[in-house]
C-alpha cells in the first residue's frame, strides 16, 4: 500500500476525497492507507504536502492490471481503481458481464429499424483497448436483417469527455459562467439557459487534465451513472441533482418547469386570461409579458391599461426581466413592484390586473381603486381556471444529462488499421457509433465527437480512472465489406451466436484468456 510520511502529513484530507476505492482514512489527523489500496497513485498526485509515496516493494500476490495507463496492483480480494476488475486468487477478473443489445433493449428504448443502429453486443463489460495498437477486446460478426455486419466494442478511457446537465427549473441557481464546485473544487461551469432550464457543463479535457481532474472525473461518472451528486454554484445555490429526478435547490425540491417564457404564456393562454382580468402580467426572468400591449392581446381586442413596467421593453408587450429569488425567477418579491406607474388618463377605476408566473404557481389579483392605487382582491373563478390551464400544461422539474465524448483519438487503432477511414465512415453513416447500445448524436466537423442521453444507457455502465479519464462503453457497427475496406482486424473477429445466454464470454471471465 502507499506509504505516508507522518511528519509531512497535516491531515488535510485531500487524499481521502480522491481515493476511488475509499482506502484512505484520517486517524488522529493523519492519513492512513488501508488494505484495499491498488497503488493507483491518486492520493500522491494531489497531496499538497507531498507526504505520500509508493511502497518500496509491490505487495505479494498483487496482480498487475494493464487495462489503462495507471497500472494498478490489485491485491487479492480487492478491486482496481476503476472498480471493474478484482483479484480473485491471483487472477484478474472482470466484474461486469458483457452485454448484448438484447440485454439492454429495455433501457435503450424503441428499436431503430436500420440494422447498423443495433450493435450485436455492447461495450459494457468488454474491457479496454489499451494499449491501442492491439485489436479491440471484442470484434464480432453476424447477421442483422440479412445484412453481414460487424460490431467492434471497447470500454474507452476518454480524457476528452464531460456531461452537459439540464436542470428544468425557474429557480435561479447562479450567474452564467459561474464555477460549479464539488467539495470546493471547480469541476465545471454554469452555461446558457434554455427554455425553462439551467445548463451546467461538467468536466471536459481542460478540467480533467487540470488540478481538479480527479474530482471532475468522479462527478462526471456519478452523474452519467444516474447517481445523486451534491454541487454548489460559486456565488449561487446549493444543488442536489440526480438524472431522472427533480432537482433540490437550496434544500427545496423544484416541482415544475415553465410552460414558456412570459410572452409565450400570454400567447398560449390569452383567451382564457382575458376572461378573468382586464390586464395580465406574466413575470419571467427573461421575457415578462403585458397582455394589453402583447400581439395576442391586441388580436383579442384587450383595451390599453396605462400600466408601465419596471423592466426594459423588448417589443410591445414583451419586457426583458432580471434574475432573482422572486416571482418567475425575477427580483420581484411583491408582485406590485413590477408596475413602475399607471397613466390614470388611460386606466380606469375598477380595472382588474392579474399578476402571475409562467408556471401559474403564484398569482394575485388587484383592483384599481378611485384613489389611483391597486388593492388586492380574491381571484375570480375564471382566473383560477386560466391558472389551472397554465399549471397543468407545465412539465415536472427533471434533471437530465448528455455525456459528451471525443472518440476520434488513438482508440480507433483497436478498430481498424486506417483510423481516418473509420472517422469518415462514422460521419457518412456507414459505421454507427452507439454507447451501451444507445443512439448517439455525432457532432459535425472533424474527429468523432458524440453526445448520448445517459438515461438510455444501462445504470452503472460508466466508470473512471485516475489518469484521470472517464470510461465509456463504445460500439462501432458497420457492414462487413466496409470493415474490410478500412483495414479492420479480421483476424480477431469471432462469430456472434445470439442463442447462447452469454454469446461471447460469461461473467467473471479472466481478462486476456
Amino acid at each position: 500500500m502507499m506509504r505516508v510520511d507522518l511528519q509531512r502529513c497535516d491531515g488535510c484530507g485531500t487524499c481521502v476525497q480522491v481515493c476511488p476505492l475509499a482506502a484512505v482514512r484520517l486517524r488522529e489527523k493523519k492519513a492512513v492507507v488501508g488494505g484495499g489500496c491498488s497503488l493507483c497513485g491518486a492520493c500522491a498526485r494531489v497531496c499538497p504536502q507531498e507526504a505520500i509515496s509508493p511502497p518500496e516493494e509491490i505487495p505479494q500476490g498483487a496482480v498487475l492490471c494493464d487495462a489503462c495507463p495507471i497500472g494498478c496492483r490489485i491485491q487479492d480480494g480487492y478491486l482496481g481503481a476503476c472498480q471493474r476488475y478484482r483479484n480473485e486468487g491471483g487472477r484478474r477478473v472482470r466484474l461486469t458481464p458483457l452485454r448484448t443489445f438484447d440485454a439492454v433493449r429495455d433501457t435503450v428504448g424503441p428499436d431503430p429499424q436500420e440494422p447498423l443502429k443495433r450493435p450485436l453486443i455492447t461495450g459494457i463489460g468488454a474491457g479496454t483497448t489499451y494499449p491501442d495498437c492491439k485489436p479491440a477486446p471484442y470484434i464480432v460478426h453476424g447477421k442483422r436483417d440479412g445484412v453481414d455486419v460487424v460490431t467492434v466494442v471497447t470500454e474507452a478511457p476518454l480524457s476528452y469527455s464531460g456531461v452537459l446537465v439540464k436542470i428544468d427549473t425557474d429557480v435561479p441557481i447562479g450567474e452564467e459562467g459561474a464555477h460549479v464546485l464539488y467539495r470546493k473544487r471547480k469541476v465545471g461551469m454554469v452555461i446558457t439557459e434554455q427554455y425553462g432550464s439551467k445548463m451546467l457543463s461538467i468536466g471536459g479535457v481542460n478540467i480533467l487534465t487540470g488540478e481538479n481532474g480527479l474530482w471532475a472525473a468522479r462527478v462526471v461518472t456519478e452523474i452519467a451513472n444516474r447517481r445523486p451528486v451534491r454541487l454548489r454554484i460559486a456565488g449561487g445555490s446549493r444543488l442536489e441533482i440526480q438524472v431522472g429526478r427533480a432537482p433540490i435547490i437550496d434544500g427545496e425540491r423544484s416541482r415544475s418547469m415553465r410552460v414558456g417564457c412570459g410572452s409565450a404564456t400570454l400567447g398560449l393562454f390569452a383567451p382564457l386570461l382575458k376572461e378573468g382580468a382586464d390586464e395580465v402580467i406574466v413575470l419571467d426572468s427573461h421575457l415578462t409579458g403585458l397582455l394589453s400591449e402583447h400581439a395576442a392581446g391586441r388580436f383579442l381586442g384587450v383595451r390599453p391599461s396605462g400600466i408601465r413596467l419596471v423592466f426594459r421593453q423588448s417589443t410591445p408587450g414583451r419586457y426583458f426581466g432580471d434574475h432573482g429569488p422572486g416571482w418567475g425567477g425575477t427580483s420581484i418579491i411583491d408582485p406590485l413592484d413590477v408596475i413602475a406607474g399607471v397613466d390614470l388618463k388611460v386606466a380606469r377605476p375598477g380595472m382588474r390586473v392579474l399578476i402571475t408566473e409562467t408556471t401559474g404557481e403564484r398569482a394575485a389579483m388587484f383592483r384599481l381603486g378611485e384613489d389611483g392605487r391597486f388593492h388586492r382582491v380574491p381571484l375570480p373563478d375564471r382566473s383560477r381556471e386560466a391558472l389551472e390551464a397554465i399549471s397543468s400544461s407545465c412539465e415536472p422539474s427533471l434533471v437530465s444529462a448528455l455525456y459528451m465524448g471525443g472518440a476520434g483519438g488513438s482508440a480507433r487503432a483497436g478498430v481498424a488499421r486506417y483510423p481516418v477511414k473509420l472517422t469518415r465512415a462514422v460521419h457518412e453513416g456507414r459505421a454507427v457509433l452507439t454507447v451501451g447500445g444507445a443512439p448517439t448524436f455525432i457532432l459535425p466537423g472533424g474527429g468523432i465527437n458524440f453526445l448520448v442521453d445517459v438515461s438510455r444507457v444501462l445504470e452503472g455502465a460508466f466508470s473512471w480512472t485516475p489518469t484521470p479519464a472517464t470510461i465509456c462503453p463504445v460500439e462501432y457497427t458497420m457492414e462487413l465489406d466496409d470493415y474490410e475496406r478500412m483495414g479492420g482486424h479480421l483476424e480477431a473477429m469471432r462469430p456472434f451466436r445470439a442463442e447462447q445466454p452469454h454469446p461471447v464470454f460469461p461473467q467473471g471471465r479472466e481478462d486476456g484468456q
